[in-house]
């Protein structure tokens, strides 16, 4: 029984000042932390999603930011901005998995944003995003050049675009209104025979998009009226 005590206060004054201010350094900290005061305030954070399903687009305007109501430590709160150090930028990030063609409500809550430790969620503002889902589409559409500044005496005898088709990819409905991409205008200005210029297509809606360069190449044959 003696020689069990004498091996148990071995252990306890083994090192027993270093000991010691470990225990005060952890009590120190302890208290600060728990003292510092608890705050509150707003944050806009990005919106992010994972997971969307290949052959489905977003049809609906698109929400990038939302604002979140956040209570926590004071120094966890000032670390929000950009150079928060260690400390996670607030963020909120949709699991898109399970989405199908169709409305689809997102509700913002504690299972979807991501805090650092001892911040909390009060409210999201908004609460809820809605977004429309449409199945992914593709197609071919033909090539109109625009023409400006044609010469006085001067017509367009003929003109050849190269690539006269573009393929166009986005949500199904959008992409079925396309009737075909127009460039960028052609100045004719000072466009005598044959003269060639290398501008750009583009389509009157936003959700649609080229799945190559958009850049073609117009080439122009003038003659005198």
């Amino acid at each position: 029984m003696k020689g069990k005590l004498s091996w148990v206060l071995g252990l306890v004054f083994e090192n027993f000042w270093w000991k010691a201010a470990s225990l005060a350094i952890a009590v120190t900290i302890w208290a600060s932390v728990a003292s510092e005061p608890e705050l509150a305030t707003f944050a806009t954070v990005r919106l992010e999603y994972r997971n969307l399903p290949e052959d489905l687009e977003i049809a609906s305007p698109p929400v990038t930011s939302i604002t979140l109501e956040l209570r926590g430590p004071s120094g966890e709160l000032r670390g929000l901005g950009e150079n928060a150090g260690e400390s996670p930028r607030p963020s909120v990030i949709l699991d898109m998995s399970s989405v199908q063609p169709g409305e689809r409500t997102f509700t913002i809550g504690d299972g979807n944003v991501r805090l650092a430790r001892g911040v909390h969620l009060v409210r999201a503002i908004p609460s809820e995003v809605r977004l429309d889902f449409e199945r992914h589409a593709e197609r071919e559409v033909k090539v109109v050049p625009r023409f400006t500044g044609e010469q006085s005496g001067y017509a367009i005898a003929r003109y050849d675009v190269e690539p006269n088709v573009l393929r166009i990819a986005g949500p199904a409905s959008h992409v079925a209104r396309i009737g075909a991409a127009v460039t960028d205008p052609v100045n004719l200005a000072s466009a005598v025979g044959v003269a060639e210029f290398r501008v750009n297509a583009f389509v009157e809606d936003p959700y649609v998009r080229f799945l190559a360069s958009p850049q073609v190449s117009v080439s122009v044959t003038m003659r005198k009226k």
